[in-house]
């Protein structure tokens, strides 16, 4: 039959005995989609919408604004006239994609018995599609930004007597971040002109904070017997001074397909970024990084989703996602890079009794 059974054909088939029941649970699916407040990529620097694939932005002299161009103004002349220059910088989105396809003969069957929502194909590979568009967007986020490459200052931590651009491990009991971060503050302030507004770190480096004994012997006054002192994302950014403090979390799967998987942090997860940048694009205004996003289709969304159909004779739909980014380093000086925030002996993140 190619109509659907109704509720009275049902119960009848049951009476028979001839119901072949294939039916599955409306409030229970699995499915391992990560949650979106573990992706870095759009919480830590703007996303500036650009018509184009690629163009040009300002950026004016640090030097000439930091320069003092003010005199004495002599009598019947005047003092030489100061100038400041802008340097050119360009964008260059690439276009990536994903295409993911549904069988229409099988999802016949879920059809013809009104399949609950949650074994639905289409809203599946719908979600498997943002979920890789979120993920690949993280993978770039972090290549070239989560990179101590990307940036002029780099702090390496240490179980010795820092010196130079070194720091105690997070977890030495000689480390007290507060003072390190408040270190790297002024220093910040002095050389990009900014204080520091966001901290990005890794899941094993924040693991470490939260257990570090300056960091605990601040807040042990800070609870009480029904709330507890707890050391929270909020707490750890109030007591570094900064806007935003998020943990890399999200997970990517670096095993070919066949292989046994091969799970690992995106983001080094012993490492950590202390940045300014602004929420939105700005006008005459710094940030570390701009993430531009072009708008390939015209639709006004820079991740963009669309369904068509395949060849006739394979009866299939296609799911497709498109991505257009570009990745810059506007102001090196407005980052801080600090890698191996944590002692050898504790960066293999292990389960407890392995």
């Amino acid at each position: 039959m190619n109509e659907q059974l109704t509720n009275a054909q049902i119960q009848e088939s049951i009476q028979k005995g001839i119901f072949q029941p294939h039916i599955y649970l409306t409030n229970l699916c699995l499915a391992f989609f990560q949650s979106a407040a573990g992706f870095i990529s759009r919480r830590l620097f703007p996303i500036v919408p650009v018509p184009l694939s690629t163009a040009k932005f300002y950026e004016f002299d640090k030097g000439d604004l930091t320069r003092l161009g003010v005199g004495r103004k002599p009598e019947f002349g005047h003092v030489a006239p100061t100038v400041f220059g802008k340097l050119d910088h360009s964008y260059d989105c690439k276009v990536d994609q994903v295409i993911t396809g549904i069988d229409r003969i099988s999802a016949v069957n879920f059809q013809r018995t009104n399949a609950p929502g949650p074994i639905d194909p289409r809203r599946g590979k719908a979600r498997f599609v943002a979920e890789q568009m979120n993920l690949h967007l993280d993978v770039l986020w972090a290549n070239k930004y989560f990179n101590p490459a990307s940036w002029t200052h780099v702090y390496e931590g240490t179980d010795t007597t820092p010196t130079g651009n070194q720091f105690w491990y997070f977890d030495n009991d000689n480390c007290d971040p507060v003072q390190l971060f408040y270190s790297l503050t002024v220093a910040m302030r002095m050389f990009g002109l900014r204080k520091p507004n966001k901290i990005g770190i890794g899941m094993n480096a924040h693991a470490k904070l939260k257990t570090n004994p300056a960091i605990l012997e601040r807040i042990k006054y800070q609870g009480s017997e029904a709330n507890p002192a707890n050391v929270t994302e909020n707490v750890l950014a109030q007591l570094f001074g900064v806007d935003e403090y998020v943990v890399a979390e999200s997970v990517v799967n670096k095993a070919p397909m066949g292989k046994d998987n091969d799970l690992q942090f995106v983001c080094d997860p012993n490492s950590l970024l202390l940045c300014y940048t602004t929420n939105a694009p700005a006008i005459e205004e710094p940030s570390a990084g701009y993430t531009f996003a072009w708008d390939m289709l015209g639709n006004g969304q820079y991740i963009a989703m669309q369904q068509y159909q395949g060849n006739p004779a394979s009866h299939t739909d296609f799911m497709e996602g498109l991505l257009s980014t570009d990745h810059q380093i506007a102001a090196p000086d407005l980052g801080v890079f600090l890698k191996n925030c944590v002692s050898p002996a504790n960066r293999t993140i292990t389960l407890p009794g392995q």
